[in-house]
This record gives C-alpha cells, structure tokens and sequence, in this order.
C-alpha cells in the first residue's frame, strides 16, 4: 500500500509541475493556441527524458535534457527544452486532422504532435540513429502513443521512405545548414516548414510557407540545436591562433573563409588595439538580432572559442564570442559599461598589424545596426531552391549561398 501512494505522490507531482510548466509558457507568450496548451498538460515529459532525470529539470521552460553523447562527450541527441518545443509547434500552425513529419526523434515531441493533430491525424518520426529511434519507439509504446507515430530510421536528406502522402507540417528538431530538396519535396503545396536554420553560424527556428517556387517566412526565433547527422551534415572549419603558453583562440567558420588564414600566424603577440561604438544598450536587453546582422553583412565573420587561461578567457565577461578577420588582424565583440547609464558600450578589440581595421569594420556594423535596424522590425527571410526565379538582391538585404538554394535576410528599415 505504502508504494501505491508513493506512486500516486509522484503522479500528482508531476501533473503539478506540468501544469506549472503550461501556465509559464502561456504568460510568457509561447503557447498561443488551446490545441498545444492541452498537448503539453497531457503528454508525460518526465516519462521521455532519462532514468534519474528530477521533475524539475524534465520541466524547466529553458532546459533541454541530452539523451546521447559521442566518444568526446558531445551530446548529438536531446529531448529539446519546452519553450523551444511549443514555440516550433506554434509556428507550424497544425491543428486536428493535419499531418505532421518530424525530423530527428525523441519520442516526447513527436507525442505532442499526436495530441496536437489528433486522432485523425498522422505523425511521421524520422531520425538517422537507429539507437535513437528504438528508444523513441519504446517510449512512445509505453506511454500509449505508438500506434498514434510512425517512427522510421533513415537519413531524411534523402527523403522518408514509406511517406506516399505529402504533409501539412515539416518540423526540423535537429540543426540544419540548408534544406532538402526531398523535404520540400513532401510538403504540401500550403503546407509551412519550420527548420532551425544556420546562417554564417546564428541559428534561428524559421517558420515557412510556400510562395510560388520559393519559401518566405511568417516567424523567425532564437533558438539552439544540435546539429543534424548524415549526408546534410556541414561542419563549421575551426582555426587555432595559439598563444604564447600554447593555449588557443579558435575561430569557428560556418560560411566563407578569408584566405590565407596562415597570415594570423602570431597574431596574439601583437599589440592590441580597441575601439568603441557609442552604441549602448540597458542590462537584460536582448541584442540578439545585432549577432544576426553580423552574419549578414560582415564579411569574415566568424564565432569564437578560448581555452581556459588565456587572455580572452580572463576577461569573458566584457566580450561576446564573435569576431571578424581582416588579412593579418582579427577583432572580437566587446563590451564595457557604459557613461552615466545603466548598461553596456558595444565595441571591439583586435590584434594585429592592422588590428584598427578589423575592429573599424565591426564597429561600423554596430553602428548601422543601431541606425538601421534596431528599432525596426524583425528581419525577414526567404528560401530560393536552385533553379528558382531569384531577384535582384536590394539594399538591407543579405544572401547566404546554401548546397541546395540561397538564404535572404531582409532588414526593413527603422521607423
């Protein structure tokens, strides 16, 4: 007896906790519609994530929770942190009788999807890992939603075997650098895509519905991923500029790199230089769009990793990980308070024979950030498939080339 009520102690703690989870998401603007608020206050979180994993963290707004790991203890496989979840699924504007694809399994989102289209729905689970689509299966089993998913082992970039109909709703629960042709390719002519797409390093959740031969978005949120695995894969291409104690700055590049990076070759050993913006902004403000703006319009922008004890590392609280190269010198986002306001002065700090350069050329995108676009509307973004009538690319906006297609980021100017 005294386990039973254990049980049903635990029961009720978690139906409390998800409830709590629920209200949050709702004040906080995450959750819009019933269909998904009624989703996330039944399907079971805590049954999803790892043995041992406490209720708080399984239902913490902000927390992804890792399932998987590779030999240097990367973490290749999570159940993704709520906020996101419910975000991703707004976004794809499903409701009852729809059909959703999933790409990259877990188990607990592909559930909510279930709950969300409903009985006369279809939910497809695809993922490349046949450790993870095993255990997706199992929990979906036990938890009473398998015969409500299909889940299929395969590499989505080459389309999803046993898929004969095209779907409503194509979410990308996995980081992706392009999309796949075979995706579109099993989206409905009205039917919305919302992928986590990299762009020159900063990712955000896109949501996208068709416009004739290309893809324009209606939403576009912050948002963080691992990437996805198999022939979509695209690694970023890392530079070590060692110190003098032999410890590294690592520039990370996700799209072009400058050429010959072997001029930075002791560039830490120079002199650095520093200048500022005159741009500030108020603590607990979000910048995050001024990151976005870089990868539009910076050319040899890049994002940075330090070992521990070098010089960048001592002073991680007055930078930001981006950076810029420019021939032999490179630059990095820094900060410092700000006169006579509460808040931060955007700037950059450089080494190198022309460290003055690079840190200018940051420095005049912060500031065309600030004139431009920072009191303006959310940037907007486009997909154009190769082969698609691309136009003229116009002023405030950006054009990523992709494998598959090309990225446009427009930047409506301030009001």
């Amino acid at each position: 007896m005294t386990q039973m009520v254990d049980t049903f102690t635990g029961r009720d703690r978690a139906t409390e906790i998800r409830n709590a989870l629920t209200d949050k998401l709702r004040a906080d603007g995450v959750i819009t519609s019933p269909v998904v608020e009624r989703a996330f206050r039944t399907v079971p979180r805590h049954l999803f994530v790892p043995e041992g994993t406490s209720l708080e963290v399984a239902y913490n707004a902000d927390d992804s929770v890792a399932v998987k790991r590779d030999q240097d203890g990367v973490i290749i496989s999570s159940v993704s942190a709520p906020f996101i979840q419910a975000q991703m699924i707004e976004q794809a504007g499903l409701g009852p009788g729809m059909s959703a694809l999933e790409i990259g399994s877990g188990g607990f989102n592909a559930a909510l999807l279930a709950e969300v289209v409903g009985p006369s729905g279809r939910v497809v689970s695809v993922d490349i890992d046949p450790e993870v689509t095993d255990r997706a299966s199992a929990l979906l089993e036990a938890t009473g939603y398998g015969g409500r998913v299909m889940i299929v082992q395969a590499d989505a970039e080459d389309g999803v075997p046993g898929l004969d109909e095209r779907v409503d709703a194509i979410l990308v629960t996995v980081g992706a650098w392009d999309i796949a042709p075979a995706w579109l390719a099993q989206l409905s002519e009205d039917g919305r895509i919302v992928v986590p797409l990299r762009m020159n390093g900063i990712t955000r959740s896109i949501g996208f519905r068709r416009e004739g031969d290309h893809l324009v978005s209606t939403s576009g949120e912050v948002c963080g991923f691992v990437p996805i695995q198999g022939s979509g894969a695209h690694d970023e291409r890392v530079f070590l500029l060692p110190d003098a104690h032999g410890r590294n700055v690592k520039l990370r590049f996700d799209g072009d790199v400058p050429q010959d990076m072997s001029l930075l070759d002791g560039v830490l050993a120079t002199e650095r230089t520093e200048r500022w913006s005159g741009v500030t902004i108020r603590h607990g403000v979000s910048f995050a769009d001024l990151h976005l703006w870089f990868a539009s319009f910076l050319p040899g922008f890049c994002k940075l990793a330090v070992d521990e004890g070098t010089e960048l590392a001592a002073e991680r609280k007055s930078w930001f990980p981006f950076g810029v190269v420019r021939g032999d010198s490179f630059a990095y986002l820094a900060v410092r308070p700000a006169l006579e306001c509460a808040g931060v002065e955007f700037g950059a700090r450089a080494y190198g024979a022309r460290g003055e350069t690079a840190a200018t050329a940051m420095v005049e995108q912060i500031q065309a950030w600030d004139r431009r676009a920072r009191s303006g509307p959310a940037p907007t973004f486009a997909y154009w498939p190769t082969g698609a009538d691309r136009p003229p690319i116009g002023e405030g906006t950006a054009a990523l080339e992709k494998t598959h297609g090309l990225v446009t980021i427009s930047w409506p100017t301030a009001r």
